[in-house]
């Protein structure tokens, strides 16, 4: 069955902007090669060691499997946009299209499941309450699940940063999405989406018969301020930047800070 995926979603990734975003090219958006470097620290800390099975659900244009790949894992993706899907391939990647929801699997049969990216792009609780149980359904009992979500309040940061908070009827939307945690489509900026509170992602994943997650902080205040392209590009700094972000990773006063939260549990 194919997945059933906003077309506002679609066409926003038929772009290809998948293919760079978390590029590390020196230069590149600190932002993006933040999340990434951040996203590989965590995941190689709480991985089971590899050969260990990974599912990458909604592994995008294949960014973190090549890399799981290249350590040794067993990795296999699954995207919702057939470009995805290509790049992937292209890459080496064990990759076909589908949906969060009704993961093609059998139960039990990863050691790891990955959705970086399908609960934002799922609005209605339901939805994402469906996608960490066919997660938990797959992973083997003692495996992991590792949700990505981006944080109820990363949209008034970036907007304070990048200066789209001031153009007509911006704040006033964004503090709508605040309020509800949804983003609506349309705006050129991102899809519709849903944001979450961290306080919020532990009771989704109970609903779903996994554990209380630990939720990380992927970029903390670090992807906010100016300077930090250069601070990456030299590695002594940018390894300055990962430790000091691990000091802070899970505490709960700070997850709203970060735009992007990983919440790992076990099976």
């Amino acid at each position: 069955m194919e997945p059933v995926l906003d077309p506002d979603v679609l066409a926003f990734y038929e772009r290809g902007g998948e293919e760079t975003r978390l590029s590390q090219e020196p230069g590149g958006p600190a932002d993006s090669r933040l999340e990434f470097l951040r996203t590989r620290d965590v995941l190689r800390r709480v991985l089971p060691a590899p050969p260990a099975r990974v599912f990458d659900v909604g592994g995008a244009a294949g960014a973190h499997a090549v890399w799981l790949a290249a350590d040794g894992y067993e990795v296999e993706l699954l995207d919702p946009v057939p470009l995805h899907v290509r790049q992937a391939r292209a890459k080496g990647i064990a990759a076909r299209q589908g949906d969060a929801r009704r993961l093609p699997r059998r139960d039990a049969s990863f050691d790891a499941v990955l959705m970086l990216g399908p609960l934002y792009h799922l609005p209605e609780r339901a939805d994402r309450v469906l996608a960490l149980a066919e997660a938990r359904r797959v992973a083997r009992p003692g495996g992991l699940v590792a949700a990505a979500t981006i944080s109820r309040w990363a949209p008034l940061h970036d907007g304070l940063v990048r200066g789209f908070l001031f153009a007509p009827g911006r704040l006033d939307a964004t503090l709508e999405t605040l309020r509800t945690g949804h983003q609506d489509g349309g705006t050129g900026l991102f899809t519709e989406a849903y944001f979450h509170d961290p306080a919020d992602i532990a009771g989704e994943f109970a609903e779903a018969g996994l554990g209380a997650p630990v939720t990380y902080g992927l970029e903390g205040a670090a992807w906010l301020p100016g300077g930090m392209r250069d601070r990456l590009d030299d590695p002594e700094q940018r390894e300055a930047v990962l430790t000091a972000l691990r000091v802070v990773e899970t505490e709960p006063s700070l997850l709203g800070a970060s735009a992007h939260l990983l919440s790992v549990a076990t099976v």
